[in-house]
């Protein structure tokens, strides 16, 4: 008999001979198992079924062996030909973001909208404002606008969002989020002229030969306009959430992140989710650049979950993004946004100094904290940052993050190995972006973007990500780029640092677990771990690489317990 055999009759025994003769009868055992041949555990086992009772998987094992588990009430999934992997995580991204903007304006390129050019946008505005009966003088708020992928490959700017309207403020965003676009009335009602003083980290571009504001407003002078707030209500926000939770659980998700948010907004968060938990876990990362010393305390001390919401820790915004050409670089662009000198190299968007003190006693009080720090610079400073605040100190297990790490270089890997600090690849790049990194960096830097292979042979555990709402939350396709590395044109960005599909599921599970402090709870199918599963249509170890996006979520559970379906009518 194998060791799992006896494991389970040990414990079969173990749950019998601790009831009173007249309680044996009511012994309850697993509630689901689940049988197939393409049980994905992630834990280096290979079982044939798997046993779940309440929110634990039990035990796994052979068909045999997990069904001495089954009772008359049991529900029993028979796989066939799909897989069952543990539930995915989200190693990065912004669930209010997705709430939010499934209710605005999606100006997105294809393959996630329809939008290819700026008269595409005009007319997409006007047509939201006509079908939506929006009064003049009404906000018009739209996301997702790509330069990279119009024609024109520029941002729309004051000119063209006037055609759209003058009687109707307008503001989009880019899909980096990093960026936005206004009209000439959006720009007069928040008081922006060419005397405006532009918040440091920020930029504001004008005409040329002019102070005049041409519309566009980079990184922290997106502030001077109106945000998202201003159009979706709060008890508006409030559902969409609930809405948000499932769109994730659709995609095979258990575990969600909120990131740079308010101690205020997670307090919200939390009480509106007592008496009301959500079905998956939500964690929240705090704002670091604008921390107080009061939320400072908070974040320290609450840790575990309350109705599925937990604070994670904290994260920096220490640049911009690559896609909208302001991610802090130590070496110029090789093509960078119109007007800038050839030397550009973008700009911190957090003052350096401030981050340095910060992340001191951040990693002396044991917060984890994650960065986001996208160019080289940016990389370099939170490198140094970790170095510095634990200069002379045996490394603890702080787990320190770089969120998105994309312009990394490799002498950077080799400090973030010895740091003990964790990438987390913004990996969809190379489809999304590679062929814009490729004019903005040039191929060599370009081809190094979320350097996966090279990641995996230093043995730095990484995880990736979608930085949901700015791409959906879709894991699977999350898991082919990373694989395939394929750009919009057909180009493969790097064919070096492509992934195995084993190493893009891990990243999704087991690594994203680590990088939570939650392996012990979640991302492999191993006995006494949360019952967070996801049935895939097929085995991603067995299909075609150039397929992987297309299999599709048949189920999803989390804390033991079916929260999404696919409809299959």
């Amino acid at each position: 008999m194998s060791k799992s055999g006896n494991s389970i009759l040990i414990l079969i025994f173990a749950i019998l001979s601790s009831c009173s003769p007249s309680e044996e009868g009511s012994v309850e055992f697993a509630d689901i198992i689940f049988i197939g041949e393409n049980i994905v555990t992630m834990d280096d086992s290979a079982v044939s079924a798997v046993a779940v009772r309440g929110d634990r998987i039990l035990a796994t094992g052979s068909e045999s062996e997990i069904l001495a588990l089954r009772s008359e009430t049991t529900q029993l999934v028979e796989l066939g030909d799909r897989a069952l992997l543990p539930g995915f995580i989200d190693a990065h991204g912004h669930f209010g973001g997705v709430a939010t903007y499934s209710a605005l304006l999606d100006l997105s390129s294809p393959p996630v909208g329809t939008m290819e050019n700026i008269d595409d946008i005009v007319s997409a505005i006007q047509a939201w404002i006509e079908t939506n009966n929006i009064p003049a003088g009404q906000l018009i708020y739209g996301i997702g606008y790509d330069d990279s992928l119009l024609a024109e490959r520029r941002h729309p700017d004051r000119d063209d969002l006037d055609r759209a309207s003058t009687t109707h403020p307008i503001v989009i965003r880019h899909v980096s989020g990093h960026l936005n676009a206004a009209n000439s009335l959006a720009l007069s009602e928040s008081g922006i002229t060419a005397s405006t003083q532009v918040p440091p980290g920020g930029v504001m571009r004008r005409r040329p030969n002019s102070d005049e504001p041409i519309g566009v407003m980079e990184e922290t002078a997106m502030g001077l306009l109106p945000g998202t707030g201003a159009v979706v209500g709060e008890e508006q926000g409030w559902r969409l959430r609930r809405d948000a939770a499932r769109i994730y659980a659709g995609y095979g998700i258990t575990t969600i992140q909120e990131a740079n948010v308010s101690v205020e907004y997670v307090n919200a968060l939390k009480a509106r989710a007592t008496d009301n938990p959500y079905p998956v876990d939500i964690v929240t990362y705090i704002m670091g650049n604008p921390l107080s010393d009061a939320a400072l305390e908070q974040v320290a001390q609450e840790t575990e979950y309350t109705g599925g919401i937990r604070i994670g820790g904290v994260k920096f915004t220490l640049d911009g993004s690559p896609q909208g050409r302001t991610a802090w670089m130590s070496q110029p662009y090789n093509e960078g946004p119109p007007g800038v000198d050839p030397d550009y190299v973008a700009y911190p968007s957090y003052d350096p100094e401030a981050y340095r003190r910060r992340i001191d006693r951040l990693l002396e009080r044991g917060v984890p904290v994650l960065a986001h720090a996208n160019g080289d610079a940016a990389i370099e400073l939170m490198i140094d940052g970790i170095d510095q605040a634990l200069a002379g100190e045996t490394i603890p297990d702080h787990r320190s993050v770089i969120i998105h790490a994309q312009l990394i270089r490799a002498d950077q890997l080799d400090r973030v190995r010895d740091l003990g600090i964790v990438p987390s690849y913004y990996s969809v790049h190379p489809f999304f972006w590679g062929d814009w990194h490729r004019l903005s960096f040039g191929n060599e830097r370009a081809s190094f973007i979320s350097p996966v292979r090279a990641t995996v042979n230093r043995g730095i555990p990484f995880t990736i990500h979608n930085d949901s709402p700015i791409v959906p939350p879709d894991m699977m396709r999350l898991v082919s780029i990373t694989v395939n590395r394929e750009t919009r044109s057909g180009f493969i960005l790097g064919p070096e640092q492509r992934a195995t599909v084993m190493e893009a599921l891990y990243a999704i599970t087991q690594g994203a677990a680590y990088q939570y402090f939650e392996e012990d709870e979640k991302g492999s199918i191993t006995a006494g771990k949360r019952a967070d599963l996801v049935i895939l249509a097929a085995n991603p170890l067995t299909t075609d690489p150039a397929e992987l996006a297309n299999i599709a979520i048949e189920e999803t559970y989390a804390r033991g317990k079916s929260v999404f379906k696919r409809d299959v009518n």
